[in-house]
Order: C-alpha cells, then structure tokens, then sequence
C-alpha cells in the first residue's frame, strides 16, 4: 500500500464535507499504511474546483432542484435502465434490476452512437387539455434542451398501454401521434401526422413513436411547439376514432400510474452546443479565477509530483477517485456516486521494457538522455489507454440527462 493515493472530488481534492466544521482537503498514504491529509481545501479553493468539474460535463452552473428524484417516475426510470446498461458493458457495476422497457434494434444504435441522451417528462401546457375527438393532448418542454436540431439523431414519443378488459383482446389497433400545427379560437385544432404505430386490444407495454422530425422543428423554433395529440382507431376503420384509454393507453399525469407516464427520450450526437470547451476560452478562464480566487501555493503546487512523500517507482497507474456525493451533489446527480479516475506516476528510467508498456521513440529519447541528460528530459509516464463514463443528472424536477464523457478512466499507462 507504500505509495496509494487517495484522491476524492477533484484533481487533487478529497472533500469529506458534511458539516463546516469537518476539514475537506488532499490525502495522501504516508507510508506506513496511514492515511494523513496533505493540504486543507480553503472554501474558494472548493468553489474552483466545483466550478471546473461543472465545465468538464458541460454545464455553466449546477442544477437546481426544489425536491428528491422521483425515480420511480417513467422518464427516469427508463434511463437509469440505459445507464445500468452502459455500466455494465463498461464494468463500472452491475445491473441490479430488470426493466420492462425493453429496447428495440433502433434504440440500440441510438444508444450506442450517441453522447448525450435526454428524456422529458410529460407536463401541463397553457392550452390544457384539448379534445377533439377522442383524442388526448401531451406536451413536453423542450427549451433549454443541451442540443439543436443539427445534433439530433432521433427522438422518440412512448405511450404505455395496459390490456383493454372492454375489447377483444386480438383486435388489431392503429395509435398515431399528431404534431399540433395550431389551435383557433373554437378550439379546434390544425393537425400533422408525424408517427403511428399497429398494436392490440390485449398487448401490454410501451408503444414507440419516432417523432424525430417534430422535436427537431421544436429545437429550432420552440415558439411552435404546441405538443402532440394521440388519436387511435380500429387497424381496419381509420375513420372510425375511439378514446385512447379504452384500448389501454395510459393517462398523462394518472394517479396510478406513476411509473407508466408518457415521455419523450430525444438521442444526441457531439455538436456545438453540447458543451464542448474551446481550450483557449478555458484557460482565459481558468486565469481568471487564479485572479478572482485565493490559492494558497500548496494548492497551485502538484502534490503528486513532491517525491518527498514516497520513493521512486517505475510508471504504473494510481488510485484515484472523484466522488459526486462528497461534492453534495447527490439532490441532482442520480448516479453514480462517484467514480475511479486512476491516474499515472512514477518514472521511465532505463531499460524501458515491455512492462512499462513504452513507445518505439520512448526508446529512443531514454538512450539520447543517458548520453545528455541536461538537454534531453526521460520520456514521460503517461495513460496510454482510457475509458468513458456515463453519468445520470436531472436538469429540473422532471427532465432527465444522461451524458457520456470520454476518456474519463485510466485503464492503463506507459512512458511516451
């Protein structure tokens, strides 16, 4: 254990934050199997370093939520089933329960390309609830979305639906999702056909929309997003329009059906509005809080890089942990609470065999500087192979975000 490192909450930061009165700072292994703090974090030292984490994915501020995640709730829900997914595919944990929102080929791929994947939580709209027909009016807020329509890769609308007890059960039904174009003064209502979808009377799950084309008129102009309207009618009688519930869709905002709202889930692929930093914008700022905030010059200092804490090893990589709940960010990070970042130390001293994993040039400049080591520094021990995270955060009391951020875990390290 000579040498571990404990580092939690940021670059070199181990905030254990429960009270004021409770020290946040650096902590390092003294050697002797003891655990010692190294630098007490000042509370503009904290804010800083919030602050950069909060860049990091994307945000300019954190969420601000009035009360618990109701992850019970369909939106949620459904990503935390994605989220356990990923994390399962990238061995960060285990999925601990089943989902009955089961994925079809084209979510997948959506999934699977996409870095930034939202869902909405259905609310009440100023138009309130418009019937014509048998129809039922839903609507989602999409401004504010940490994308634009040239990012969107779908976008898709799901209706829960239990088994009717007043139909025959092998009915054949048609479900379609209309785009609200308008509504006059009489309250009728100028319609666009945007989805549908076959089902039956008897069949019990979620129903999938692709509404991709009206949340991307909506991301471009969000004054014309009026909401969708439900219709459904007989597979063989379109003319002939039922209510929705008496083929088994689930009511918007049900008492019982707390986890079977609708929802939409929107799909999005890197753009410029999904939170990139431009390194020149991020180091202006960066300089900017050096001048706004207080470091101490133990802070500024690299405690990693003191070799006065542990002997010289050979490269290899480093214990290192970030922790979101330490951070108290757990009212709108869902998961994870944290995850292991690792990082790489130590030295790349001659010979650099295939254990410290070094480049073809490595070689080379080790042998320069053994013949002139005052002009040529030993190659640098560095990750050479890194891994993304996923991380789950709502954006308000109903709409939820999960973000991928890549190379976000060292995996392994070698001198370069």
């Amino acid at each position: 254990m000579a040498g571990f490192v404990q580092l939690v909450c940021a670059c070199f930061a181990l905030f254990t934050v429960v009270t004021d009165a409770i020290l946040s700072g650096l902590y390092i292994d003294n050697g002797v199997d003891q655990t010692i703090i190294h630098h007490t974090i000042t509370r503009h030292e904290r804010m800083v370093v919030e602050h950069e984490i909060l860049d990091l994915l994307g945000l300019g501020e954190r969420p601000r939520r009035s009360k618990s995640p109701p992850l019970d709730r369909s939106a949620p829900s459904f990503l935390l089933d994605v989220y356990k997914q990923l994390a399962e595919e990238h061995e960060q944990a285990r999925p601990t329960r089943s989902s009955d929102m089961a994925l079809s080929g084209d979510e997948q791929q959506a999934i699977d390309e996409s870095d930034l994947i939202m869902t909405f939580q259905s609310k009440r709209h100023h138009l309130g609830v418009l019937r014509h027909g048998h129809g039922r009016h839903i609507w989602f807020e999409v401004a504010g979305t940490p994308g634009d329509a040239s990012s969107l890769l779908a976008a898709e609308l799901r209706l829960h639906k239990s088994s009717s007890h007043t139909e025959d059960p092998t009915s054949l039904y048609t479900v379609i999702a209309h785009r609200v174009i308008n509504v006059d003064n009489l309250g009728g209502l100028e319609l666009k056909q945007v989805a549908a979808v076959n089902t039956s009377a008897g069949a019990e799950g979620w129903l999938e929309l692709n509404v991709t084309s009206a949340l991307a008129a909506w991301l471009t102009s969000p004054a014309d997003n009026r909401g969708f309207f439900i219709t459904a009618h007989p597979h063989s009688q379109p003319e002939r329009h039922i209510k929705p519930e008496e083929i088994g869709l689930e009511e918007p905002r049900g008492v019982t059906t707390e986890g079977r709202q609708p929802f939409l889930v929107a799909f999005f692929k890197s753009g410029p509005n999904l939170g990139s930093t431009d390194l020149g914008t991020r180091r202006k700022r960066e300089a900017r809080r050096l001048r706004n905030h207080s470091y101490s010059e133990n802070y500024v200092k690299n405690p990693l890089a003191d070799t006065a804490h542990w002997t010289t090893r050979s490269c290899q990589i480093q214990t290192l942990y970030v922790s979101f709940k330490d951070l108290e960010w757990q009212d709108w990070i869902i998961a994870p609470d944290g995850y292991g970042a690792f990082y790489c130390s130590g030295e790349c001293n001659f010979p650099l065999n295939a254990h410290k994993n070094a480049t073809n040039h490595a070689i080379v400049q080790t042998l320069v500087h053994l013949i002139n080591p005052t002009t040529v520094p030993k190659p640098s021990c560095a990750p050479i192979k890194l891994s993304p995270i996923s991380v789950l955060y709502y954006t308000d009391d109903s709409n939820v975000i999960l973000r991928k951020y890549k190379n976000m875990v060292v995996k392994s390290c070698g001198c370069h």
